[in-house]
């Protein structure tokens, strides 16, 4: 049985991936506070979807990914980058992450339904 946890869902992602969502609680700061399934799973989306655009620093990535455990936060990156959805690069004294092939691909099996 999977327990349902609460989190906190950047609101362009919540209206993306509404499957995932129970129910919406108060919205702050940009974000929907929910109580949520399968979150293993839209964590990895989370991140995935802040990268689609642009790539990020550590620090705007985690941020913007509204995954407020920075423990939690560090261990779905090194997932995403050890199954090469995400891609590392230092440039100057910052590191970028950026979405991959693979990486947009994993996307938009869950974002093909909204399309």
């Amino acid at each position: 049985m999977v327990r349902a946890r609460l989190t906190y869902v950047p609101l362009e992602v919540a209206d993306q991936l509404k499957d995932f969502i129970i129910k919406r609680d108060e919205q702050i700061l940009g974000a929907v506070k929910a109580r949520t399934k399968d979150y293993s799973t839209l964590s990895l989306l989370k991140l995935l979807y802040q990268l689609r655009e642009n790539p990020m620093t550590f620090s705007e990535l985690y941020l913007k990914s509204k995954i407020r455990m920075k423990k939690s936060f560090l261990n779905y990156l090194h997932l995403c980058v050890d199954y090469n959805f995400v891609q590392k690069e230092a440039i100057g004294p910052n590191v970028f992450y950026s979405i991959t092939d693979k990486g947009r691909t994993m996307l938009s099996l869950f974002m093909q339904k909204n399309s």
